[in-house]
């Protein structure tokens, strides 16, 4: 097969290595913008998503001039760097070790640019834990809400129970990880992640009621203007989980977008499509772009 160039308007992705904060390896790239660069942006995953699924819009970021940044968590995508079972690491280590290097490693890349942060589903939860924080400009959430499975749409419910009272607390100790990706569950993660994800997932006010009164006041420490896209098709967070992730945001202006599909003529967004080249004109240039107005 013959490789076939890009055109010389799309910028190529370049893999960068990223370390950790206690030097674990990550696999990260870079997507850097080939005009004067407006801004920079941090695309943080959903669970169990790796980072090539993001590439797409991380392409066009670096097409309208901002620098992007993906990366994959320890022990998922391009850094599983060993058997899943030997990862120790729960959900607050991959934000304050793993994301934070990830920021960390844009700030030196594109010095003094202002930071926007595109947060999808997970990697909205997380921000609190993330050392560094403060340096952001602005903060994307996409497809976000609390992981609580009583507030999830009606059509998972029973899914959610199954995976949080039967999957996890019987698969998780027999094979040293969760094995998702055989039960169309998640994907594979980490023990310690699916343990600490699960007390968050069956707890109303999930981090904040799992974790503690400190953890309240680590969200309320989140000053950064906050956008919140959600879609009324999403197939796993309802209006209310939305809701409630923001809510935990106390100090952080922030503004709710509720975007059903027919209002911006696709047949459907659900919790992924928002990042399927096909979002480019209705949901990039329409949508987001106006909030990459840099604040």
């Amino acid at each position: 097969m013959v490789a076939v160039p890009l055109p010389p308007q799309i910028p190529a992705p370049h893999a960068v290595e990223l370390r950790a904060l206690d030097g674990e390896p990550l696999a990260g790239c870079h997507f850097a913008p080939r005009r004067a660069a407006r801004g920079a942006a941090l695309i943080v995953p959903a669970m169990g998503v790796p980072q090539a699924f993001y590439a797409p819009l991380a392409t066009w970021l670096a097409e309208i001039g901002v620098h992007a940044l993906t990366f994959d968590y320890r022990g998922t995508g391009r850094s599983s760097r060993r058997p899943l079972r030997e990862v120790e690491a729960d959900v607050v280590t991959w934000a304050r070790l793993d994301t934070g290097a990830a920021l960390r490693a844009l700030q030196d890349r594109v010095p003094g640019a202002p930071l926007t942060w595109i947060g999808h589903s997970l990697g909205a939860q997380i921000i609190p834990f993330v050392p560094d924080h403060r340096e952001l400009a602005q903060v994307i959430t996409i497809a976000a809400g609390t992981g609580y499975w009583r507030d999830n749409v009606a059509a998972v419910r029973l899914k959610a129970w199954l995976m949080w009272h039967v999957a996890t607390p019987l698969l998780t100790p027999l094979f040293g990880y969760f094995p998702g990706k055989r039960l169309h569950m998640v994907g594979d993660l980490p023990a310690g992640v699916t343990r600490q994800w699960r007390r968050w997932c069956l707890d109303p006010q999930y981090t904040v009621g799992a974790e503690g009164p400190l953890v309240r006041e680590l969200y309320a420490r989140v000053t950064a203007p906050i956008t919140s896209l959600s879609f009324t098709d999403d197939e796993i967070m309802s209006e209310r989980n939305t809701e409630s992730l923001h809510a935990f945001y106390v100090a952080a202006p922030t503004t709710m977008r509720r975007i059903a599909p027919q209002a911006v003529g696709m047949p459907r967004i659900g919790h992924f499509d928002f990042f399927r080249p096909a979002s480019r004109e209705p949901l990039w240039e329409a949508v987001l772009r106006p909030e990459l107005a840099l604040r």
